[in-house]
C-alpha cells in the first residue's frame, strides 16, 4: 500500500484522503483502515505530511525538518544533524523554542507549516491578581494567554510563581498547576523556575533523606579491610574555592625513575549501593549540576559533603590509582587499589598558584609535595601535547552574584598551573582506569569524543582560509595533532578566540558508550570518566566495575552488566546534555540580568558569528548579543564560507574576528538574549 501512495505522489505532491480512496480503488472498510495506517506510517517516517486532511510529499530540497532554537527577538532556526535555516518569527506560526517542525523553504523566505511534536511541555511563570482575578504570565513569552484549569485546588498568591504544565496547545494555552514555587522576590527564585521548567530534581525524596541520614559520619576499622593504607603519605586536596565536595587527591613521592603519582577517589560504591533509594536517585540525576547560586547534587549532602567527601584531617575510604612516570612523562607502571587516605590540607587552586609563585607561604608545610607536583604536571602536559591533545583556548564566565541574588559583574574565570596541574593528574589516572577495563575485557562506561565531520572541518578550512590562514590537514581524515598544530599557529589573539570557537562547534559532543571508541581531543585511544564518583554516575559505574571484576576477581554476570552499561551510558549522556543545556541557560540568564543596566552604554567587541540575521558580538567578559541586519544601514548579501556580510556598494563588510564598537540596545532577561546596534563613529 505504501508503494503504491508514494508512485502516486510522483504525479501529483498534494491529495485529499478521498482522491487518494478513489485512486486507490478503496472499496471496502478494510481497504480505507489500510490506507490510513499506510499513511500514518509514511506521516511518522517524515516522508508525507498532513496538513487540514491534505498530504503531500516531503521534498528533500523544499522543505526542511528540524527542531526549532530561539536566537533572537525576530528569528528562529530550525535545526537537523544536517542543516539550519532561520524563519522569521512572523512566520513560525504558534511554534514554541525545541518544537519539532516542518519548513516550506522558497525564495520568498523559509515558513513553518507543520509542528509534529512539541519541545515546552511546562512552563514557569507567576501569578498577580488583577480586578480581584489571578492571571498567570509565563517567564518567558510565549506570544499566548494562559487558562488554568485547576487554580481552585491551590492557595494562591499575588505575585506567587508556579510551574503549570500544558494539556492542550490552543490559544489560549489550556495548563493545570503543577506545583507553586514561592514569591517572585525571594532569593534565588529566578534560578529556582529555571531549574523546574527544565523538569530538575531539586529535592531528595523522604526515602532517600532517611536512608543518608543513617549513613555514618566517619570510617572505623572494619572499613579498612581490604585496603592499602596511604594514610602516612602526605596527601593534599586541591579544589575552587567555593567547592564543598572533594572527590580527588593527591600524593606524591620522587625517585630514581621519576615520580609516583598517588591519585585517591572518592569510593562512593563503598556506601551507595546498587539499586538503593540513593542509588537510584543518583542513577536518575545521573551528574551534579552547577548554576550561578548553587549546586544541584547527585547524591544527598550527608554524603556529597559528609562521609565520601575527602575532607582534610579524618580518614576516608578511597579508591586509589597509583602511577609510576618516568622522567619524560610517560606511565611506565599503574595499579589500581581500595585505599584508606588521610589529608592533610585542603588547597585551593588560587592560593596554590599564588604559592608556586612565591607570592603565599600558607602552605609551605606541604610545600614540597606541590613543588614536585608542579614538576610532575609539567612532564605529563608536556607529553599531553606531543600526543596531540588540543587546547581549545576557551573562556568561562564567573557570575558575580550580590546578596540578592542579582548579577552585578561578569568575568572571565583565570586559570593558572594549579588547574592544569589536577587536570594532567586526573586524564592520566582516567587512561589507566580505562586501559585496565579494556585490556581485560571488563564491562564499563567510556567517555568517547569521535572523529569530527569532515563537511564541518572542511569549512572550518575554508573560513580559515578566507581570514588569510593557511591549513595543511585534510578534512576526511584529519587527526587530532592538526587541528592542535593548526591552532597554535595563528598568531592574531582575537582570530586565535574565534577560530579555537569554530574549531570546538566542528567536534562531536562527547559522550559516554559501553565500547572503548577513543577520546578526538584528548588524542586518546583509550579513556572513561573515574575521577568524580560524587558528581557523575559514570564514575560509580566503573568503580562498581572495578570492585568486581578487578578487586573481588569475579567473572560472572560480565555479558548482563555490558548490556546494562549500553542503556546506562545512553541515559547518562542524555542527562548530561540536559545539564549542560540548564547550566547555559542559568549563565545567559544572569549574563542578560547583568546588562539590563547597561542598556545605551557603549562596549568593544569582536564578531564571533555571522548569520544572515546579523552577527553576534562577544565582549571580553564572554557576555554574547546579536547586532540584527535590520539595524544596519545597508543591504548586505551572507557569504556562508567567509562567515561574512557584505554590503551590496562593497564598501562594508563584517567578517568573523573582527573588532567592532557596539551599543546595548536591549535586553531579553528570561531569554537570556541581548541585542547591540554598531555604535557610529
Amino acid at each position: 500500500m505504501k508503494q503504491k501512495i508514494l508512485e502516486l505522489f510522483e504525479k501529483k505532491n498534494n491529495w485529499t484522503i478521498k482522491e487518494l480512496e478513489k485512486k486507490l480503488e478503496c472499496h471496502s472498510s478494510k481497504d480505507f483502515v489500510a490506507l490510513i495506517q499506510a499513511l500514518n506510517e509514511l506521516e511518522e517516517q517524515r516522508i508525507l505530511c498532513n496538513n487540514h486532511n491534505v498530504y503531500f510529499y516531503i521534498d528533500q530540497k523544499e522543505y526542511v525538518i528540524g527542531k526549532v532554537k530561539d536566537v533572537s527577538r525576530w528569528e528562529f532556526a530550525v535545526i537537523n544533524p544536517d542543516q539550519k535555516v532561520y524563519v522569521p518569527k512572523k512566520l513560525a506560526r504558534n511554534a514554541f523554542d525545541k518544537d519539532e517542525v516542518l519548513v516550506h523553504c522558497t525564495n520568498k523566505g523559509n515558513e513553518i507549516i507543520h509542528i509534529y511534536s512539541r519541545g515546552i511541555t511546562k512552563v514557569t511563570g507567576t501569578f498577580y491578581l488583577r480586578k480581584g482575578k489571578f492571571h498567570f504570565y509565563s517567564d518567558v513569552d510565549l506570544h499566548s494567554s494562559f487558562e488554568i484549569k485547576n487554580m481552585d485546588d491551590f492557595s494562591i498568591g499575588h505575585r506567587m510563581k508556579a510551574v503549570v504544565a500544558i494539556v492542550k496547545y490552543t490559544d489560549p494555552l489550556q495548563c493545570k498547576i503543577e506545583a507553586l514555587l514561592g514569591y517572585e522576590y525571594e532569593k534565588g527564585m529566578d534560578i529556582t523556575s529555571i531549574l523546574s521548567a527544565n523538569a530538575v530534581r531539586q529535592k531528595f525524596s523522604d526515602k532517600v533523606l532517611e536512608q543518608a541520614a543513617h549513613m555514618p559520619v566517619s570510617v572505623d576499622e572494619k572499613d579498612m579491610e581490604g585496603r592499602m593504607d596511604f594514610r602516612d603519605l602526605m596527601t593534599v586536596t586541591i579544589d575552587g574555592d567555593d567547592a564543598k565536595d572533594f572527590d580527588d587527591a593527591i600524593s606524591i613521592e620522587k625517585n630514581e625513575t621519576g615520580y609516583r603519582l598517588y591519585v585517591h577517589i572518592a569510593d562512593v560504591s563503598h556506601y551507595v549501593k546498587e539499586g538503593s533509594p540513593i542509588d537510584q536517585e543518583a542513577y536518575a540525576r545521573s551528574t551534579s549540576i552547577y548554576v550561578a547560586d548553587r549546586v544541584v547534587p547527585m547524591l544527598p549532602f550527608a554524603l556529597s559533603n559528609g562521609i565520601c567527601s575527602l575532607n582534610p584531617h579524618v580518614d576516608r575510604c578511597t579508591l586509589t590509582c597509583v602511577m609510576d612516570i618516568d622522567h619524560y612523562g610517560n606511565c611506565i607502571k599503574h595499579e589500581i587499589v581500595p585505599s584508606m587516605i588521610h589529608s592533610d590540607c585542603r588547597c585551593t587552586y588560587k592560593k596554590v598558584n599564588e604559592f608556586l609563585e612565591g607570592k603565599n607561604h600558607e602552605y609551605d608545610f606541604v610545600g614540597q609535595l606541590l613543588f614536585d607536583f608542579e614538576a610532575c604536571a609539567r612532564l605529563l602536559q608536556r607529553r599531553s601535547h606531543d600526543r596531540g591533545m588540543i587546547d581549545f583556548n576557551t573562556k568561562e564566565a564567573d557570575l558575580i552574584l550580590d546578596d540578592n541574588g542579582k548579577c552585578v559583574d561578569v568575568l572571565c574565570k583565570e586559570r593558572g598551573f594549579a588547574e592544569q596541574m589536577i587536570e594532567e593528574a586526573m586524564i592520566l589516572a582516567n587512561v589507566c582506569v580505562a586501559h585496565t577495563l579494556n585490556s581485560h575485557k571488563i564491562p564499563g562506561i567510556y567517555r568517547v569524543h569521535e572523529a569530527p565531520d569532515p563537511q564541518k572541518i572542511s569549512k572550518l578550512s575554508l573560513l580559515a582560509h578566507s581570514l588569510g590562514i593557511k591549513t595543511s590537514f585534510y578534512p576526511e581524515d584529519v587527526k587530532a595533532r592538526d587541528l592542535q598544530q593548526f591552532l597554535e599557529s595563528i598568531q592574531d589573539e582575537g582570530l586565535l578566540t574565534v577560530l579555537s570557537s569554530t574549531a570546538l562547534r566542528a567536534m562531536q559532543k562527547a559522550r559516554y558508550d559501553a565500547q572503548c571508541l577513543g577520546h578526538f581531543g584528548l588524542s586518546l585511544k583509550e579513556y572513561c570518566h573515574f575521577t568524580s564518583p560524587i558528581r557523575r554516575y559514570s564514575d560509580l559505574v566503573v568503580h562498581r566495575m572495578l570492585r568486581k571484576y578487578v578487586f573481588m576477581h569475579t567473572k560472572k554476570g560480565a555479558s548482563l552488566d555490558e548490556k546494562k552499561c549500553e542503556t546506562q551510558a545512553f541515559y547518562i549522556s542524555s542527562k548530561e546534555k540536559d545539564a549542560v543545556n540548564v547550566e547555559r541557560q542559568v549563565s545567559d540568564y544572569k549574563k542578560a540580568e547583568y546588562m539590563e543596566d547597561k542598556i545605551g552604554q557603549s562596549f568593544k567587541g569582536s564578531i564571533v558569528s555571522v548569520m544572515p540575521f546579523g552577527f553576534f558580538v562577544e565582549l571580553p567578559n564572554t557576555v554574547e548579543g546579536l547586532v540584527p541586519l535590520r539595524s544596519l544601514d545597508d543591504y548586505f548579501d551572507y557569504d556562508e564560507i567567509a562567515n561574512s556580510l557584505i554590503s551590496y556598494s562593497e564598501k562594508k563588510t563584517y567578517r568573523i574576528g573582527q573588532s567592532v564598537k557596539v551599543i546595548c540596545e536591549s535586553v531579553d532577561k528570561q531569554k537570556g538574549q541581548v541585542s547591540f546596534i554598531l555604535k557610529q563613529r
